[in-house]
């Protein structure tokens, strides 16, 4: 069944960015309407090329390509991690490792002209112990204030790791991978340049936005969706599936325009700052279950000051 959703009152200038801090800052959103048009561009591109796209990307690495580009935006991703590790007063407010989930990332990703390829956690033996591993393309969509040459950005895939704390985030870059998630004929660029392009189209869809009042049900959820204009009127929602993650919290596994997502709902007024919808990585794409959903909802480390 498909529930069409339509949002009453829209604001005509979408974008999409960094989902913290947004409603109070947004001049640093991206304009959406230019990076849909870039995503398509870059989506239709890579599909029309085909075997083309692996053809570049050999080329690419024979000739070692200008990085710069691409490589100074992995970097502000490390800082923008390392600012929500931030613990104390040099934190801005913000909690150690507290409210942090999988959302946090997927919106600092996609600020950042990418898309997550994985995301997985190794369990620690003590609280805040545990480390976590996230792998993103970026290259995508270049930087929406810059002018950069096509020949000097390419796609490139990185990994990040972190535990508790700012001085903990690691990154380094990585080959990326030679197939698409779903075992399909062709380039995983390709892929995720379609998944980029199929995006929410609401105002803003990956911000920080609290959901309380709204039931924890599937049709809570298309309510709290529709209502705070995370979805526009032809953005289309399916399969949904939820459970509940203790008192105040149900996660939400839903496909939005065919596209994986995970939603975490959270009572709490703490929760003001977390980003609750989010494009499920790409290697969950295919399953789109609501224990993976579970799982990215949780969230990372813990706060020393609510700790006893």
């Amino acid at each position: 069944m498909t529930t069409h959703v339509t949002e009453a009152d829209r604001d005509p200038r979408p974008g999409a960015g960094r989902a913290r801090d947004r409603e109070r800052d947004g001049e640093r959103g991206r304009g959406r309407g230019a990076a849909v048009r870039a995503l398509l561009f870059v989506t239709t591109a890579l599909v029309a090329g085909g075997a083309g796209v692996g053809g570049t990307l050999l080329q690419q690495r024979l000739t070692a390509p200008d990085t710069s580009a691409v490589d100074a935006q992995a970097a502000e991703l490390s800082e923008d991690l390392r600012t929500d590790l931030t613990a104390g007063f040099h934190s801005g407010g913000k909690t150690y490792g507290g409210q942090f989930t999988g959302g946090t990332i997927a919106a600092q990703v996609l600020e950042h002209g990418g898309a997550l390829l994985s995301a997985d956690t190794v369990p620690g033996g003590s609280p805040g112990a545990s480390v976590h591993t996230v792998k993103v393309m970026l290259g995508l969509v270049p930087p929406a204030a810059k002018t950069v040459d096509p020949a000097a950005y390419p796609v490139r895939c990185y990994r990040y790791t972190f535990g508790l704390g700012a001085y903990t985030v690691k990154r380094s870059a990585m080959d990326c991978p030679d197939s698409r998630t779903d075992d399909s004929a062709g380039s995983l660029a390709a892929e995720l340049g379609v998944l980029l392009a199929r995006l929410p189209t609401g105002s803003q869809a990956y911000r920080a936005v609290a959901a309380d009042g709204y039931a924890h049900t599937p049709r809570g959820a298309t309510d709290f969706l529709r209502d705070r204009g995370l979805l526009a009127d032809g953005d289309t929602v399916t399969e949904v599936s939820g459970e509940a993650m203790g008192a105040d919290v149900y996660v939400l596994a839903l496909r939005i325009n065919d596209a994986c997502h995970y939603l975490r709902m959270d009572s709490s007024a703490s929760a003001s700052s977390l980003v609750p919808l989010w494009a499920a990585p790409a290697d969950e794409q295919q399953a789109c279950v609501v224990r993976q959903a579970a799982t990215a909802a949780t969230l990372y480390g813990m706060d020393p000051a609510k700790a006893g």
